[in-house]
């Protein structure tokens, strides 16, 4: 079978998208783990023969309806998972209504659940669609349990000392774009027709995010003069500019601002994690890590859910002593990480079932859509020649718009997705095949900067 995954951030879900395709792969299937623009370019040209198409949402905007419509109609299976999750918060059925319609599910043949509690309120919601909606969880938080620790490895340009992790998730008042370009690509998607009343509250959320970013650089001052010893690694959400939080943080003794890499590795590097409204807190939560919750003033737009995890302080002094604390507890203890009892919150949110990973149980589902249809050959030596003459073809374009920018408008780089390296994910690979004893040999092939198949070994087509 021919299965096509979907990456738009790649430092959030590459690593997931290769535990599917190293499973699915093993099973004898044809993964295509690569950006839109690589699949895209492929099913227009006719030379992807119809398979899985695995995205990252159902967002009911113009142009995802219309290109997953095209899909269909050329014998594609559309299936996702929210990349976005809707964690952060209680609830769920705000954001089922925000990130999905009865139109897209109606386009899907399966969409998965990270947890009993989105997949519930999918099927309630929509209920004409509920046969469709799985109670899978994600393979991202397959990959946040201890079982996967040893995957991570150490990242790159981690400090020589000990270090706290704080995660940023400042996505509106340090984005990389400009803030009323935000809001016209929410209108442009038809969030705010969904949501009239979300306007608004991104003028709220932007304001309190100013004074939040605010907090944490004098949050972090005082941490950086008043510590036992430890470094502070800052990762930006991936919406954030970075370069803005280094002006910030500049002159700050033994503090790091990086994004390099999956914020996993860090995660799992870091003796324990800070946080304002961050997912990350989850993460950290299953991964077994002390994680501090810092809440220095009354928030209207709080994420109710990732602020009630683990120690809530208040104050720049007692994050300093609950930090010192935590960082004393790690050094006169031999244990990787903290174990500690999953909250029922958090339980809700993720399914954590044990006896089978959440990449497994998608798999299954892929497997039951399957049919002839599905496992017809793609060229992929066209497509590999395909995707490097388009690559030559985007160069040109770049160097034009960099000669000619008046003409031919500026160059947006890609920092959602840098480009990949065979190695790499090979490494990535075998180390999933190591960790999850598959004794396959696999086969990894560069085809463009973002597409790369991953497929049992054999002499390629």
């Amino acid at each position: 079978m021919n299965i096509y995954l979907h990456v738009e951030n790649a430092a959030r879900e590459l690593d997931s998208k290769l535990l599917l395709a190293t499973i699915a792969a093993s099973r004898g299937h044809n993964v295509l783990v690569s950006s839109i623009s690589g699949i895209s370019r492929g099913m227009r040209s006719g030379i992807l023969a119809p398979g899985i198409f695995h995205t990252k949402s159902l967002t009911p905007g113009f142009d995802k309806i219309k290109n997953h419509q095209r899909h269909v109609d050329n014998g594609f299976v559309v299936t996702s998972i929210d990349e976005e999750g809707g964690l952060v918060d209680h609830g769920y059925d705000q954001f089922a209504k925000w990130r999905y319609s009865g139109e897209t599910l109606g386009q899907a043949s399966a969409a998965f659940g990270w947890g009993h509690e989105d997949t519930e309120a999918l099927k309630r919601i929509y209920p004409k669609h509920s046969s469709k909606i799985h109670n899978t969880g994600s393979p991202r938080a397959d990959l946040w349990k201890p079982f996967f620790s040893d995957y991570w490895g150490t990242p790159e340009g981690k400090p020589q000392r000990p270090f706290l992790l704080i995660s940023s998730n400042m996505g509106l008042a340090n984005n990389v774009d400009r803030f009323h370009k935000i809001i016209k690509n929410h209108k442009k998607y038809g969030y705010y027709q969904r949501r009239p009343e979300t306007f608004a509250q991104h003028f709220g959320m932007f304001a309190e995010e100013g004074r939040m970013i605010l907090a944490f650089i004098e949050a972090i001052q005082y941490l950086s003069h008043h510590n036992n010893g430890y470094d502070i690694v800052l990762r930006p959400h991936l919406n954030e500019s970075v370069e803005a939080w280094k002006i910030y943080l500049e002159g700050i003794p033994d503090v790091h601002v990086i994004r390099k890499g999956p914020i996993n590795a860090w995660l799992n590097n870091a003796f324990a994690v800070m946080h304002n409204g961050c997912t990350t807190a989850l993460e950290a939560t299953v991964s077994g890590k002390p994680v501090i919750t810092y809440v220095p003033f009354n928030q209207d737009h709080a994420r109710g859910l990732a602020n009630e995890l683990g120690y809530r302080v208040e104050s720049p002094n007692k994050l300093m002593l609950k930090i010192n604390s935590l960082f004393e507890e790690m050094k006169s203890s031999d244990q990787k990480n903290i174990n500690q009892q999953i909250p029922e919150i958090v339980s809700k949110k993720i399914n954590l079932d044990d006896d089978k990973l959440a990449a497994e149980r998608i798999i299954e589902v892929w497997e039951s859509l399957d049919n002839n249809n599905l496992s017809k050959s793609s060229n992929w030596i066209k497509l590999n020649w395909f995707l490097n003459f388009m690559k030559l073809r985007d160069m040109i374009g770049v160097g034009l718009k960099k000669l000619f920018p008046k003409k031919f408008g500026l160059n947006k780089e890609n920092h959602k997705f840098p480009s990949l390296k065979r190695n790499d994910v090979y490494g990535r690979v075998s180390r999933l095949r190591s960790l999850l004893g598959i004794d396959k040999k696999l086969e990894c092939k560069l085809f463009s900067d973002r597409t790369i198949l991953i497929k049992r070994h054999q002499n390629l087509d």
